[in-house]
């Protein structure tokens, strides 16, 4: 390329623009921003635009967008919140017998199956609610009950069920998962 004395460049790789001084074969001296003058290859020059240089590179109109664009107020990035589910307490369903009914008069055949089929009700109504947590507490004793629930809860697909919080219930309760959209 051919350069002038006074002509604006640029050296490439660096960032120094200067203007040409002296042309002295291939070197070309130019006076940097900065008032010193440095040797270069005319291979490491490249000719900018003078309007470049004096700042002329945006227009008015280009200016005034820029500032409304940082004038813009800035959206609060929302912080992510549990789902409503996740923070309620789950449901809790006594099976003991006397909270059910009056046992006397009833068979252990009859109190199994009223304490089952309030554990279904419940578990049926919870479905329909979409009710995600609900323990079921049982108490210890010999374990049929407990044996029999999860019987129940294993015919159901959309379920799981797992022991119940050790410290708040002990051994005598089981809390039951519902799955909402799909099966697990």
């Amino acid at each position: 390329m051919k350069y002038k004395i006074g002509d604006n460049v640029s050296v490439l790789d660096e960032d120094i623009t200067g203007t040409i001084v002296r042309i002295e074969g291939a070197a070309v001296i130019i006076e940097t921003d900065d008032g010193f003058e440095l040797e270069f290859n005319k291979r490491e020059l490249v000719l900018v635009n003078t309007s470049e240089l004096s700042g002329d590179i945006f227009s008015k109109s280009s200016i005034v967008e820029i500032v409304h664009e940082k004038e813009r107020p800035k959206r609060n990035p929302q912080k992510k919140t549990k789902s409503k589910e996740r923070l309620q307490p789950p449901m809790e369903v006594d099976l003991h017998i006397h909270q059910l009914t009056n046992q006397k008069g009833m068979s252990n055949y009859d109190m199994l199956s009223l304490q089952l089929e309030t554990a279904q009700r419940q578990l049926d109504f919870a479905i329909k609610k979409r009710i995600q947590k609900v323990v079921f507490i049982h108490g210890v004793g010999a374990g049929v009950l407990k044996t029999e629930l999860e019987y129940l809860f294993g015919r159901y697909n959309n379920v799981k069920y797992y022991d119940a919080n050790y410290q708040k219930y002990g051994l005598g309760a089981t809390e039951v998962y519902i799955y909402q959209n799909a099966n697990p």
